[in-house]
């Protein structure tokens, strides 16, 4: 079973031809499939398009919001409710075209756990390729997966993947940074990109900075989630000594001034508590003392809510079999001596 996943919102005008396309596509891949949409709060008819199609083809599955969640809550929704052993996301504009799943196929059968779309050529206006580019470089550099394009929709996952990685609020588009982090095998495929034929873009200049938000919060999930104290008691230890030096530096200063005045009886040349840096150093220690204190508290809070499973990911188990275990419980009976 291969479930796909299509995330829709206000897209009625090309939800008949991407289902004529998935149809088309898996005709000639043959097996079974499933084909989930999930109407992210449409205003415009598509729900009505998802249940003609649910009438005329069984394999169509519909899941429809009361109003718009945005992306990820679309993308759990559909990853849930899937129940193929390989699940593809696509998007719903027909800017990814589905001819291309059997080689994302190929990919995952040669040992890939998640295959990301690469578009090299992309047909979206300047403002958006640059930018994007320089933030999937960011993205690689800071996570460790080196993908070219993190944001493209069109992705093939193997089932235990999803059920291992969680996303909320806009982090599914870093699925695969998330996966990577667990262990999981991740790659890319070159892919087709097709110009806009209907519909309007649903992202404008603001995802960038959500993107950036975003990626400080996948760094410190990968890199920080079960040793907090890490990151925010080593930035108050370093704050704290540099508020001490600081400290330390304007105390050398009065003791020197005061041996100044009792040696010669002059006026006291450079008062400290005029001196910007005191209130510096004082502020400073007074900050990453918080810092280290909320660390520890947050190190509390992280003893008590993790769950052992969010400490590793299992690629599989060897277990004996019943008739080697039932072997050995009859040498280790016939050692012991009777009585």
């Amino acid at each position: 079973m291969i479930s796909v996943v299509v995330p829709v919102c206000n897209e009625e005008a090309s939800l008949i031809a991407l289902h004529r396309e998935l149809d088309a596509a898996f005709a000639r891949l043959g097996g079974e499939a499933e084909f989930i949409f999930i109407d992210d709060g449409s205003r415009d008819g598509s729900w009505r398009v998802v249940e003609e199609l649910a009438r005329l083809d069984p394999r169509v599955r519909g899941i429809r919001f009361r109003r718009n969640f945005g992306k990820a809550s679309a993308l759990t929704a559909g990853f849930q409710a899937a129940v193929g052993e390989r699940v593809f996301t696509l998007d719903a504009d027909l800017q990814d075209d589905p001819a291309e799943i059997p080689r994302f196929l190929e990919r995952l059968d040669s040992g890939l756990d998640v295959v990301s779309g690469w578009k090299r050529t992309r047909h979206d206006p300047w403002h958006k390729v640059y930018p994007s580019r320089v933030f999937n470089a960011m993205v690689s550099r800071l996570t460790g997966c080196r993908l070219h394009d993190h944001n493209c929709g069109f992705k093939a996952y193997r089932a235990e993947v999803l059920r291992e990685v969680g996303i909320y609020g806009e982090l599914h588009r870093f699925v695969p940074a998330l996966a990577f982090a667990k262990g999981f095998r991740v790659g890319e495929l070159e892919v087709h990109h097709r110009p806009r034929e209907h519909g309007q873009s649903k992202y404008g200049f603001t995802r960038f900075l959500k993107g950036f938000l975003d990626l400080l919060t996948v760094v410190f999930l990968t890199r920080f989630r079960q040793r907090p104290l890490h990151i925010f008691g080593g930035s108050g230890l370093v704050l704290s000594s540099l508020g001490v030096l600081g400290m330390l530096y304007m105390a050398g200063l009065w003791v020197l001034n005061r041996l100044w005045v009792v040696d010669a009886g002059r006026p006291e040349p450079h008062p400290i508590g005029t001196r910007p840096l005191l209130s510096y150093s004082i502020a400073l220690l007074v900050v990453g003392v918080q810092l280290f204190c909320l660390g520890i508290v947050a190190e509390l809070m992280t003893s008590y809510s993790l769950r052992a499973s969010d400490t590793y990911s299992i690629a599989e188990t060897l277990r004996p079999r019943v008739s080697d275990r039932s072997d050995r419980d009859v040498a280790t009976a016939s050692s012991q001596p009777e009585v």
